[in-house]
């Protein structure tokens, strides 16, 4: 799905929104420098998977929160995890670096990806609509729902 489907499918399920179109960013610091109505709910969005390449997850934080994988790790019972390949991020979200977004699982047709999004992020969050020319701000519970609805694994996690 390119940004144009993920509007219309926003459209076809009366999810309200606000779409913000900007530079092309890649980073959160390129981000910081983009004059965004709601910068406290800028999400940061992580693409890992287990060392033996057997299960990936998408982790949405806060985008001003870090997070230490090896504490991760243990804490959700996973393997080892690592930053994914651009080659994993094409082939399984269809997205490149830099426009990595929850809305990417839509496109993982096998739906191999495991979706863990902060709980602190309880109110509104900014994500690209795969693509990072833009910042779509909706209501986490919309964004869960749909992705729910789109038989998606959603978890909610602690950092």
């Amino acid at each position: 799905m390119n940004k144009e489907d993920i509007y219309n499918l926003l459209d076809s399920k009366n999810i309200s929104y606000e779409v913000i179109n900007h530079k092309k960013v890649f980073t959160m610091e390129e981000l910081e420098s983009i004059d965004l109505p709601y910068k406290e709910y800028d999400a940061k969005n992580l693409f890992v998977r287990d060392d033996k390449k057997k299960h990936y997850y998408l982790i949405t934080i806060k985008g001003n929160k870090k997070i230490d994988l090896k504490s991760f790790k243990e804490k959700y019972n996973t393997k080892r995890l690592s930053f994914a390949s651009n080659d994993d991020l094409l082939n399984i979200l269809g997205l490149t670096t830099g426009s990595v977004t929850p809305f990417g699982l839509l496109n993982d047709k096998e739906r191999k990806v495991v979706f863990y999004i902060d709980e602190n992020l309880s109110d509104k969050i900014g994500v690209h609509p795969n693509d990072n020319s833009a910042t779509v701000f909706l209501k986490v519970s919309d964004l869960i729902n749909l992705l729910k609805d789109n038989n998606i694994t959603v978890k909610t996690f602690n950092v």
